[in-house]
């Protein structure tokens, strides 16, 4: 007999009126939706909490306002939420079950930033509520509610984490933009080993980062007299962070946009046919008890995607090697949900754990470039040559092709490199980007980071539907910052370099409506993330965290495992983390 977790024939067909009944009133109810997990696309659904129903031909579901429902239309542009769900490979009727909560003065930019969070939660939230419905063996979806506040809250999360009342440190003194001799360039030093290859590549000594204030004067006369593209590429021979800050049609031109635009947002592909590996007991809050996730990622999207995989129940052990342990802050942001433990694959026993690890993980994500980690068998191919059937998570910042696959980089590089720091720098100066002095912006998040996260998160929960609802077999789910940053670009509604805005400006460059919708959202008060953050004793000192943006389900949103009264069940997803970060590497190096 198959795997009790494995979907029947049968469990994937609309339930009778009896069925529905019999389930119980955490499955039952105006809230639920009849589907077929994996089914076609004419699959039935009923409305949302609103009463609204809304299919995705429009891209528009359940609009809070008539401006929304305009945007979502606008030139036949679909929504952020449509977009995502269609390169995720999902039913797009499915869409009809999210509705959203709009709030001013949240994420304001000069690009599409609110649009693409909420899409990002969006479809997270939904490929959760579809597997929850294919491990519980239920017809009925649960509906989910996105909520601007508790996104833009989660967008913010490594800035509003505080530890004892202390938030974490900022850029390091020489992750910054610098004046060049002919333009920008964007540095990324905050990892002691990035530091001093930067410093090294400019023939500079290395006296450690307390002496970095009075260094950023000698690397800001260097990079001065030097220009921005040759820094770009002498700093990157040197296993170095820095990139020229190009405008958006630079990067155009750039043969690595070219790679970049021709791959999927979110990349969902099976490798062979192997069996699925059974989930074990019941599925439990979220719908992820029993299953295993390790994570060999870093800063931040692939800390995030983790993070939302433990929160809906998964067992995450977060692998750092103990000579580079990730720094505390950033581990009580991202660590929530998770254990942590420190592993040298370098060393025969690190290697011999890792493989005893293996042989009954679900889940391998990782979050460095490319090739780097092929030479420990990590590469995706030997991954699941090991442990057949394995989801395999890849997130990377340029991609995995084009010249740069095998170069570092970070939010603030890809912002930088892509043009959105020109873009935002012509924002603040009220759309003018023609003076050579104009500071490069910045997005008012880490939101490459945060929504490719939130991406990867839902690639990897519809890879494991997919499993249980189509074809068995190992999967390879790939996603890059970079190609976030060309939806942000291009292909969000509201997009300054989208078809639709080039018309409407007359082929003209970036500006007009984004920049209106950008001095709108700056004119709104800001929001208050108070009634989205939440404070815990932990083995770190008192914890304040933002709360989990994604989530399904009616009981959740009432209750939850930490408050009296929830009702949380496989229907429904927790509305907060079952355990706090512990300290980074305290954890024993082994499964639950």
């Amino acid at each position: 007999m198959r795997a009790m977790d494995q979907f029947s024939a049968a469990a994937g067909k609309p339930a009778s009126p009896g069925d529905l009944s019999a389930r119980g009133p955490a499955s039952a109810g105006q809230f639920d939706t009849e589907f077929e997990p994996g089914g076609p696309a004419s699959a039935a659904f009923t409305a949302g909490a609103s009463g609204r129903v809304s299919g995705a031909a429009s891209g528009v579901s359940d609009p809070a306002s008539e401006q929304d429902a305009v945007e979502g239309r606008r030139n036949g542009t679909p929504s952020g939420a449509a977009q995502a769900w269609a390169a995720l490979g999902g039913d797009p009727a499915l869409l009809g079950r999210v509705s959203y909560e709009r709030r001013p003065g949240v994420l304001p930019s000069a690009l599409p930033v609110r649009e693409l969070a909420s899409a990002a939660v969006a479809v997270c939230s939904l490929a959760a509520a579809e597997f929850s419905c294919v491990r519980a063996r239920s017809a009925l979806l649960p509906p989910v509610r996105v909520d601007d506040g508790a996104v833009a809250t989660a967008f913010h999360s490594d800035r509003l984490v505080r530890i004892d009342g202390h938030g974490p440190a900022a850029f390091a003194p020489l992750s910054r933009f610098w004046r060049t001799a002919d333009g920008w360039v964007r540095t990324h030093a905050n990892y002691p080993h990035h530091r001093a290859r930067l410093l090294s590549a400019l023939g500079m000594q290395d006296h450690g980062p307390a002496e970095d204030e009075a260094a950023a004067g000698r690397v800001a006369t260097e990079l001065a007299s030097r220009r921005a593209r040759e820094v770009e590429e002498v700093v990157f021979r040197e296993g170095g962070l820095a990139v020229a800050v190009r405008t958006p049609e630079e990067w155009v031109a750039h043969p690595q946009r070219q790679a970049v635009a021709a791959a999927p947002l979110v990349a969902v592909g099976g490798l062979d046919a192997a069996p699925t590996p059974a989930l074990e007991g019941p599925p439990g809050p979220g719908g992820l008890r029993g299953l295993r996730v390790l994570d060999l990622t870093r800063v931040l999207a692939g800390p995030v995607a983790t993070r939302t995989l433990a929160l809906l129940g998964a067992d995450v052990l977060r692998v750092d090697a103990p000579e580079r342990p990730e720094f505390p802050g950033t581990h009580a942001d991202t660590g929530l949900g998770k254990r942590s433990t420190l592993l040298d694959l370098s060393s025969r026993a690190g290697q011999a754990t890792f493989e005893e690890l293996l042989a009954s993980a679900h889940v391998v994500v990782t979050g460095y470039r490319p090739g780097a980690l092929d030479r420990f068998g990590l590469a995706p191919e030997s991954l699941m040559d090991r442990r057949p059937g394995l989801v395999v998570g890849q997130l990377s910042a340029w991609g995995p092709a084009g010249p740069w696959q095998r170069r570092r980089g970070f939010d603030s590089l890809v912002q930088a490199a892509t043009g959105i720091a020109a873009v935002e720098a012509a924002e603040s100066a009220g759309g003018d980007s023609s003076s050579p002095d104009l500071v490069p912006g910045a997005l008012p998040a880490q939101a490459l980071d945060h929504g490719s996260g939130y991406l990867l998160a839902a690639g990897l929960l519809r890879a494991l539907t997919e499993q249980r609802t189509g074809t068995a077999g190992s999967r390879l789910v790939r996603l890059s910052l970079a190609r976030t940053a060309h939806w942000l670009l291009h292909d969000l509604p509201g997009a300054p370099l989208s078809d639709a805005a080039r018309q409407g400006a007359g082929g003209a460059a970036p500006g007009g409506a984004g920049t209106v919708r950008g001095a709108q959202a700056a004119a709104e008060p800001p929001l208050d993330h108070a009634p989205w953050l939440a404070e815990a004793d932990s083995p770190l000192g008192r914890l304040r965290y933002a709360l989990p943006a994604v989530g399904f389900g009616t009981a959740a949103r009432a209750g939850g495992p930490r408050e009296a009264g929830g009702t949380p069940d496989a229907a429904c997803s927790p509305r907060d983390w079952a355990r706090v970060p512990g300290l980074v590497g305290g954890d024993s190096t082994e499964w639950i």
